[in-house]
């Protein structure tokens, strides 16, 4: 009996869409002209995504299926607070980007787990951290979605151990890890060799940005040393089949975001597209 080979599913291409411009019409028709069929949602029209009103989001809904163009995930803000907020001030906003994601058909939500505040290091945080990370998991899971912790510098989940801690304690299906390999370069690590290993069973999504460790500046993938074709070769003989997203950084950052426009966003994602095609990683 001839063994039937089996092809490994695409990567699915998606981009920060206000990465490119703040009017969604304009994000969408640069990441259709990418080869793009799905959006990560930060912010439209200048607004964030938590405080878009729900016409707007039903407008948004609209422009994507009049657009034939999904959304892979709302990135909120949500966890980019200090420790000191009481527990329910995130619950609250995450009920609200629950129901951004809802209207708009996506299944993840991005968060972040926390700035130190006036404490005096991560680890008199760790067990307010791991209430409040629960409690955003267990709302999570009883409303279908997934949330997916990136590691932001300045917060406490953001080196590979405290990431690791946090999916062990907090041990729920609704929180995975979302990959940023600049991000760990602007805190001093090894993007492969001291995180992959550790947190690669939690990886469930890539939001791709690249920076230098010499001077921490945000560069295309691949121009910098935050390890991203070794990271992919890994992923592909891992079987990894997901979402890889386009985050450039390229002109500017804030506490919530960052920019690029259309142009730096064409060369961000075209250096990243390159070498998935060099790892023979198929996107669709």
């Amino acid at each position: 009996m001839t063994k039937q080979k089996i092809t490994p599913e695409p990567w699915i291409l998606t981009g920060f869409g206000d990465e490119i411009h703040t009017d969604p019409r304009i994000q969408i028709a640069v990441l259709k002209a990418l080869g793009a069929k799905h959006i990560e949602i930060r912010s439209a029209w200048g607004t964030n995504i938590l405080d878009l009103s729900e016409p707007q989001l039903h407008e948004l809904r609209s422009l994507m299926d009049t657009n034939g163009i999904n959304v892979s995930a709302v990135a909120s803000p949500i966890g980019k607070v200090e420790i000191e907020l009481p527990v329910e001030h995130e619950v609250d906003r995450l009920r609200t980007a629950i129901r951004a994601a809802d209207i708009l058909k996506a299944k993840f939500i991005r968060i972040f787990s926390f700035h130190c505040g006036a404490a005096t290091g991560e680890a008199s945080i760790r067990d307010a951290v791991m209430e409040r990370m629960t409690a955003l998991a267990t709302l999570a899971e009883d409303a279908g979605v997934v949330l997916l912790h990136e590691n932001e510098k300045d917060i406490y989940g953001d080196n590979p151990a405290r990431i690791l801690d946090i999916m062990e304690t907090v041990d729920s299906p609704a929180l995975k890890v979302a990959w940023d390999p600049a991000n760990f370069v602007q805190v001093g690590i090894s993007p492969f060799d001291e995180a992959y290993a550790l947190l690669r069973p939690h990886v469930a999504y890539l939001q791709i940005k690249d920076a230098r460790a010499s001077d921490k500046v945000v560069v295309p993938a691949g121009e910098g040393d935050g390890d991203i074709p070794r990271t992919i070769s890994a992923l592909k003989a891992d079987g990894y089949s997901g979402f890889i997203s386009v985050e450039p950084h390229l002109a500017s950052a804030h506490l919530l975001g960052g920019f690029s426009g259309p142009a730096a966003f064409g060369d961000a994602t075209r250096a990243l597209t390159s070498i998935l095609a060099d790892a023979g990683v198929q996107t669709a």
